[in-house]
């Protein structure tokens, strides 16, 4: 049996009508950059987080960055955040000139230990950048509560997170601003790059709104400068044809978790393997990650061979990326990310995996003998 890590193939089956006529509609209309699709998926979008305002933008990355310069992020502040996360949370911040400063992560969630975020506050700080890792939402009440004690802006990475809840509020909903990616293989997927960023702040907004056109009030008036960061047509009208089947695909992600879960914890190892620990809220199961103390790369080299597929995210922490050294970060600074690096991997997890898939693949780990 062959199981990938993600099948978007299987996914298309079940949208195929839907989002070709998506994009026909997009096509007849000869309207490919911003216009209609993408306000009405704005509009979309922003209900759905539970927020008042959504823009779009090229890319989840674009949008970290849109929601960084919105806050006039640059030389001399300081925004805190997470090592252990995609490259474009910290790449975000330094592009602008600011500093990232790293806290470590708590080792059950792989999100911010919020228990040492305000050591790491300095009176350079401005922004908390929380990342809701692999579909589950970070802490957010200390973090809003820290946040709150000492004047700074939350920003949530919620590249992994639509649909994802912290006490009923969903991700992007909680702090100043959400910034979301929809990459393709994310739960809600273009046909190709596109970001979007939600607020309830309508000033926030307008200003994102002005950015990711150059920082111009019309065409050709610019009030400030800014980046070209617009959202396509043609990736808004497939976004909204998917957009329906959002929660439907979490909630089976959800259900292929607690099932691999279940299976996990009563299969025989002659090793350590510990399954994703659940906190509270609801997590979408972008990612389905177990951590192996021993012999993780074995594992994973065991079940390529039998066509399973598997992926490390991340195996080198943001601090430990040659690209930062000037920030004078080394190994052992954020032992728990650096542990999370070298232990955990993902298995396959997408909305059509079937159950025999999911028993081919715990079968395949428990033969595995280090």
């Amino acid at each position: 049996m062959k199981v990938p890590l993600i099948d978007l193939q299987a996914q298309y089956v079940s949208v195929r009508e839907s989002v070709r006529a998506a994009v026909d509609r997009v096509f007849d209309s000869q309207q490919f950059v911003m216009g209609p699709e993408v306000s009405r998926l704005e509009a979309e979008v922003a209900q759905y987080c539970q927020t008042t305002e959504a823009i779009g933008c090229a890319s989840g990355s674009d949008a970290l960055l849109l929601a960084l310069m919105a806050l006039d992020v640059g030389a001399g502040i300081e925004v805190i955040t997470t090592p252990f996360s995609f490259f474009a949370t910290g790449s975000a911040i330094a592009r602008l000139g600011a500093r990232p400063v790293f806290v470590d992560i708590d080792p059950h969630t792989y999100n911010l230990n919020v228990d040492r975020i305000a050591e790491a506050i300095t009176p350079q700080t401005r922004v908390l950048l929380p990342v809701h890792l692999y579909g589950q939402c970070a802490e957010m009440n200390p973090i809003l509560d820290i946040a709150k004690a000492n004047g700074l802006v939350v920003i949530e990475d919620a590249a992994q997170a639509i649909g994802a809840e912290d006490h009923g509020r969903r991700a992007g909903s909680m702090g100043l601003a959400g910034c979301f990616s929809f990459y393709p293989t994310k739960n809600l997927g273009a046909a190709g790059d596109a970001g979007i960023i939600t607020t309830s702040d309508p000033a926030f907004a307008a200003k994102v709104r002005r950015l990711r056109v150059h920082g111009g009030l019309t065409e050709y008036e610019h009030v400030e400068v800014g980046i070209n960061s617009r959202l396509d047509a043609l990736q808004a009208a497939v976004l909204r044809a998917k957009l329906p089947r959002l929660d439907e695909w979490s909630d089976s992600r959800a259900e292929k978790a607690r099932i691999y879960s279940e299976l996990l914890e009563a299969a025989k190892f002659n090793f350590k393997l510990e399954t994703p620990v659940v906190r509270n809220g609801r997590h979408i199961f972008h990612q389905y990650v177990v951590r192996v103390p021993q012999h993780r790369d074995g594992l994973m080299q065991h079940l390529k061979t039998r066509d399973i597929g598997t992926k490390v995210y991340y195996p080198i922490p943001l601090h430990l990326q040659e690209c930062f050294v000037y920030l004078g970060y080394k190994q052992g600074d954020f032992p728990e990310a650096e542990k999370a690096a070298r232990e955990t991997f993902a298995l396959p997890l997408f909305p059509e995996l079937t159950q025999a898939q999911q028993e081919y693949v715990v079968k395949s780990v428990e033969e595995f003998r280090p």
